[in-house]
């Protein structure tokens, strides 16, 4: 197949309109050789168990309009993409944007997203068939924004992509973006004593302390994947996530529903650390499995402990990852109380396109002068690692 070749860029409204081994050709390539996928996010089964379960479609803000690249019948790139009638779920923030856009009598909404709901963790966005990209990707890009353009929707948003992405999108004429987390990385740790080895004294004695109270608790912590995970423990998992959920977004994004769509389709991908005490469970984080990341993605609890959160959701990560030989641990957004706890300031990426050419302009100006302030946050947050500078930090 030559470069030349025509290609076809279709929309479907529910992601059960393509095949989910054609899906996965693009977003997933890496799971027809028995291995586990880069982005467990992207995948139909994720994509589907969100939709399916009421989590994503008509009424929740997020309606699918995902993106199908063809070429002679075959699928070489697909886009996860919502037409979105709200920005709540996304964790790069427009609010402003849509204000001034709709204080100077414009309408922001609906806008066209390109994403994973709800989830802040980086992977591709553009997903195409292995040695595709240079065909797909661009038509994936003209599909994107021909589709907001003939909709008369005021913007296009990529977020959470790949730095390659966000390169690759300034070249067709995106606006770039930069945000931070914090990650933590591996450095070759044989287990969690290694890693400790690599901060300052002091730190390492505050991370065993906090590790220390978290074990007095009363009870054990378990760690559950594949076909260890039972239902009893979502029917505790949904009490904890409807009590975050309610304390951080007024309502739960996610239904009962998905978690039975998540014991029934995605318990392989899955990492749940469960606490328990007094033979009930009482606290919990759920992860996602990547190849080479764990992505840790909900936190919630039914009785306060102290540390109890940092030992679930970050140092019981750090010794999965370690266990297992993974590269980082991606803990979502924002916390910079992560950096005390071996998670570094790292960069997130997002390209955007504006239709109105004023409004386009102001935005543009913005994002020049929050990437320099990004960037700098950051390497002023580098400074703040606990890791060891000096010999007498050890």
């Amino acid at each position: 197949m030559s470069d030349e070749t025509t290609i076809e860029v279709s929309v479907i409204s529910d992601i059960s309109q393509i095949a989910a081994a054609d899906w996965d050709a693009c977003a997933a390539p890496e799971e027809a050789g028995g291995g586990r996928p880069l982005d467990p996010f992207t995948t139909h089964r994720f994509l589907s168990a969100l939709e399916r379960s009421g989590s994503v479609g008509d009424g929740t803000g997020w309606v699918s309009r995902h993106l199908i690249a063809k070429s002679d019948g075959q699928v070489l790139g697909v886009m996860p993409l919502y037409a979105k009638g709200h920005s709540q779920g996304e964790y790069i923030f427009d609010h402003n944007w849509a204000h001034a856009f709709e204080r100077a009598g414009g309408r922001y909404y609906p806008k066209l997203q390109a994403a994973v709901p709800f989830t802040p963790a980086t992977g591709r966005r553009f997903l195409t068939r292995p040695g595709r990209e240079t065909v797909a990707l661009p038509a994936l890009v003209q599909g994107a924004v021909q589709l907001a353009d003939e909709n008369q929707l005021s913007s296009l948003h990529i977020t959470f992509c790949t730095e390659s992405e966000w390169k690759l999108g300034a070249r067709v004429g995106l606006l770039q973006r930069t945000g931070q987390q914090f990650h933590w990385e591996n450095k070759g740790y044989k287990d969690f004593e290694g890693f400790l080895a690599d901060l300052s004294s002091r730190k390492r004695k505050t991370i065993r302390r906090e590790r220390r109270g978290a074990q007095q608790f009363g009870g054990t912590i378990h760690q559950f994947q594949g076909d260890d995970i039972q239902p009893e423990h979502w029917d505790a998992f949904w009490q904890f996530y409807q009590d975050t959920g309610a304390r951080k977004w007024g309502t739960p994004y996610l239904t009962r529903a998905f978690f039975e769509e998540a014991q029934a389709h995605l318990r392989d991908d899955l990492l749940l650390v469960l606490c328990e005490r007094e033979g009930r469970w009482v606290a919990g984080a759920m992860n996602l499995i990547g190849a080479d990341t764990l992505y840790g993605r909900y936190w919630g609890c039914v009785e306060d402990h102290p540390f109890l959160h940092f030992e679930v959701c970050y140092y019981q990560a750090i010794d999965y990852a370690i266990a297992n030989d993974m590269m980082r641990v991606e803990a979502g957004a924002q916390g910079e109380h992560k950096l005390a706890r071996g998670y570094v300031p790292t960069p997130t990426y997002s390209l955007h396109w504006i239709a109105d050419p004023g409004f386009r302009t102001a935005v543009e100006r913005f994002l020049v002068a929050e990437r320099e302030a990004v960037g700098e946050e950051i390497e002023i947050l580098k400074e703040y690692t606990p890791f060891r500078k000096t010999r007498e930090d050890s």
